[in-house]
């Protein structure tokens, strides 16, 4: 073996050494005799770095991408919708139980919540945090919405400490 390979293994390995010690652990002091420092150059830097350590390749289902989350309200959920049947008939202007449900919001009688973060979703469900914005003041807020009956009652349910303390029920309007 020639003196620089040796000189240059040694670097390595006093690298790599350097690297898996704790700090409370003391370092080893490399010791070169001054006749193979005198016949070997300096080693590289390429030489003292440390090459890059495979990692084993991950399993197929450990590579495969987590499903997208739908940057919008589900389709099935679009419409409007009441509390009560007279929040779907009033011409009034009356209807404070009337939810009007699109791609990006939800209209209520008096605020508007716009879409802000999905957090999980599905053909008749979402988690989502929504901006709301009504009668001269704005908050977030969290809320579940779920398709039952066929698509026929949307439940919502809002979270958080501003929560209302159950589900709302609506109904599809025709």
């Amino acid at each position: 073996m020639s003196a620089r390979f040796a000189s240059g293994i040694a670097a390595v390995s006093l690298a790599l050494a350097g690297c898996s010690k704790k700090a409370d652990e003391p370092q080893a002091e490399a010791t070169v005799s001054s006749s193979d420092a005198a016949a070997a150059p300096a080693p590289s830097i390429a030489a003292t770095e440390a090459a890059p350590v495979a990692s084993p390749s991950p399993m197929a289902s450990e590579t495969s991408e987590p499903p997208a989350v739908a940057s919008t309200i589900p389709a099935a959920m679009h419409g409007r919708w009441g509390l009560v049947p007279k929040d779907c008939t009033s011409t009034a202007g009356d209807a404070k139980g009337l939810l009007v449900v699109s791609a990006k919001q939800m209209k209520f009688y008096e605020s508007v919540a716009r879409l802000a973060k999905v957090k999980s979703s599905g053909k008749e469900t979402i988690r989502a945090t929504f901006g709301y914005s009504g009668e001269g003041q704005s908050w977030t807020q969290d809320v579940d919405l779920n398709l039952k009956a066929g698509g026929k009652t949307l439940v919502r349910q809002d979270h958080g400490p501003d929560a209302l303390p159950g589900p709302l029920t609506y109904t599809r309007c025709s």
